[in-house]
């Protein structure tokens, strides 16, 4: 077992939280020269998810560092030139196209995997890459039929194919079409000095694990692990050797790492007030965010109606660098509706606000609905601060 160095530094939870936010790019002014492949870059991975209420995550992550981006603006810049692949990281991800190399482990670990959730028909593997050489880039659909039967689990033999292809890295994802993948071969859409699988498994660790720390900021090996879902023992085998130094963090209680950079500069700058997807990777590690922030979130899309606290969306508001409120959004023609708002006493209510009039003027909305607060004295104050915003452009209902 490696012996890692005593920590040097001393960090207050406070300084902690800071260096997370400034890694994750919500102080400072945004860096719009870069924009939304910027942003890629900054965080290393941004989450997809099915789930569109005011917009997509991949889109609500864009808009929550860089403000009102506009939305074919982010997919052009994920999409095009071979900029970027989609992978499994922390979930299935957008990744730097650089990236593509320190992916090696994950594509040889899927090749050598023994056993598989679907059977894969003999033949259909070698169909689908005939095909897609032939006629690529296809979807499911355009290669054969992506379901067998109606049931969303229940892929077709040529949907299995292609998806273990992808897994191989044989095949890669070129773009979302009503969010349907869109499959060409990895030959053609990755540039060819970044095609390769060289680079060994304690290079690529080694690599993803700099990478974690460098957008956390400050974290816990439970922390750099999760971020491209990496196990416990691969972390602790790199990363002596990747570039981040041990910190103690109080009130943490567990050792932490951080990134050298982050430690040389304090954070300065503007805090972002804005709603969060719960994808969003400043807090998808649940333990992290309520180390962090005192803030407990689940999502509970999947959750039964009767049983959900917050809502079935439930975005956290950031404003000021802490997490101070919910809001449960949907959208109705040009309303922007709040189906249920959680705010964190008074002083949350101006952020609140500010961040729901962003949103809906980044969505096109020129009214704003709100249903239901949690705490029912503070619904006129937000009703207030919202009909203030809107002045003559709109209306609070």
């Amino acid at each position: 077992m490696t012996t890692l160095p005593r920590p040097t530094t001393t960090l207050t939870a406070d300084d902690a939280r800071r260096i997370a936010l400034r890694a994750q790019g919500f102080i400072g002014a945004p860096d719009r020269r870069a924009g939304v492949e910027g942003v890629l870059r900054h965080l290393g991975a941004v989450q997809l998810d099915t789930i569109s209420v005011l917009a997509r995550s991949h889109e609500l992550v864009a808009y929550a560092r860089l403000g009102a981006v506009g939305r074919k603006t982010v997919e052009s810049a994920y999409w095009t030139d071979a900029r970027a692949f989609e992978y499994w990281s922390h979930a299935a991800c957008i990744l730097p196209i650089e990236e593509w190399p320190h992916f090696a482990f994950r594509r040889r670990a899927y090749r050598n995997r023994p056993h598989w959730n679907h059977e894969l028909p003999v033949g259909a593997y070698d169909q689908v890459i005939k095909q897609l050489r032939a006629e690529g880039p296809l979807t499911a659909t355009e290669l054969g039929g992506a379901k067998r039967t109606s049931d969303w689990w229940d892929w077709s033999g040529t949907k299995v194919a292609v998806e273990r292809a992808l897994m191989y890295g044989e095949v890669v994802c070129v773009e979302r079409r009503g969010w349907k993948r869109l499959y060409d071969l990895a030959e053609r859409a990755v540039p060819q000095a970044l095609l390769h699988d060289e680079l060994d498994d304690t290079e690529c660790l080694r690599r993803l694990v700099r990478l974690a720390g460098e957008s956390l900021g400050v974290g816990t090996r439970a922390d750099i692990a999760d971020y491209h879902r990496l196990k416990g023992e691969q972390v602790d085998a790199v990363i002596a050797d990747s570039g981040l130094v041990p910190v103690e963090v109080e009130g943490w209680g567990k050792p932490a790492w951080a990134d050298p950079q982050a430690l040389a500069t304090p954070p300065r700058g503007r805090h972002r007030t804005t709603l969060l997807s719960p994808f969003d990777s400043l807090i998808w590690e649940r333990a992290r965010t309520e180390r962090i922030f005192g803030f407990t979130h689940r999502l509970e899309a999947y959750v039964p109606k009767p049983k959900r606290i917050h809502g079935y969306f439930a975005m956290p508001v950031l404003a000021s660098g802490r997490l101070v409120g919910r809001v449960d959004p949907a959208r109705e023609g040009s309303t922007l509706v709040a189906r249920q708002v959680t705010l964190d006493g008074p002083r949350a209510v101006p952020a609140v606000a500010q961040a729901l009039i962003e949103a809906a003027t980044w969505v096109d909305c020129t009214d704003v609905r709100v249903e239901r607060v949690d705490a029912p004295h503070l619904r006129e104050p937000l009703a207030r601060e919202l009909a203030q915003a809107l002045g003559q452009g709109g209306r609070i209902r």
